[in-house]
């Protein structure tokens, strides 16, 4: 029968395994940090631009409806204007006082109606000014987003071309060193490097005291760190502890 990577390896071996992988692992963080937060940012940046974008076309499509409602509004201004017209003539052949009275109503009703187009169009005017200082404020703003934008990809871009095979070999290097990880304690490195932002999973003991979160380390305990007989994890902040002289030996 097959051993499992438990039997095959010693407690050491397993520590050496896990602090090579955490050395690489540490190494493709400080690439990472040399772009800071400029992926972040691109991305939010991105973002921005599409929302602003949206807002623009959503502004221009209101200012569509504003232009095709007072072109219906002067349509429907000119066309009581016909009704007067209309009506003015029929006055001169009205027969009696009761037909005189219901065109005269009508006439009136079509001023009525003309009055009330002139404040339609006069209302939705203020409107379209106001909808187009926030176009023109919006596409400002936007102008002013992609322009940098550009300016962090670029940027990005120029730190991503002189890191990327670094970065690339790191990986390989990082995914190759994974496999000689016991998986039990490959999956406690991985939940405890999420847990912190500096990714350290693993630490040594320095200067009596945990390397990751300061506290102090007892003696009998560091005692069964350099021992390396079991795999001990700091009672604090719960990483992986290892000697000094094994942390200084370990080179990924």
């Amino acid at each position: 029968m097959a051993k499992s990577k438990t039997q095959d390896f010693s407690i050491e071996e397993k520590l050496v395994a896990v602090l090579a992988l955490q050395k690489t692992d540490s190494q493709i963080d400080k690439l990472n940090i040399q772009k800071g937060e400029l992926p972040m940012e691109v991305a939010d940046l991105e973002d921005e631009v599409k929302g602003l974008e949206t807002r623009v076309n959503n502004v221009e499509a209101d200012l569509q409806k504003i232009n095709d409602y007072i072109e219906s509004r002067k349509e429907a201004k000119k066309a009581a204007e016909e009704l007067i017209k209309k009506y003015e003539k029929q006055q001169d052949n009205v027969k009696n006082s009761r037909e005189f009275e219901a065109i005269t109503k009508e006439t009136e009703m079509q001023h009525l109606e003309m009055k009330l187009c002139d404040k339609n169009i006069k209302d939705a005017n203020i409107e379209l000014e106001k909808k187009n200082e926030i176009l023109i404020q919006s596409k400002r703003v936007l102008e002013s987003k992609v322009e940098i934008l550009q300016q962090k990809k670029e940027e990005l871009t120029k730190i991503i071309a002189e890191t990327e095979k670094e970065e690339a070999a790191l990986q390989e290097k990082s995914d190759s060193l994974k496999g000689a990880v016991e998986e039990r304690l490959l999956k406690a490195y991985e939940r405890i490097r999420k847990s912190y932002k500096n990714g350290l999973a693993v630490v040594n003991v320095e200067r009596d005291s945990c390397s990751g979160c300061f506290n102090m380390i007892p003696p009998q305990k560091q005692s069964e760190i350099a021992q390396r007989k079991k795999i001990i994890g700091c009672e604090h902040c719960g990483r992986i502890l290892v000697d000094n002289e094994l942390y200084e030996k370990v080179n990924p």
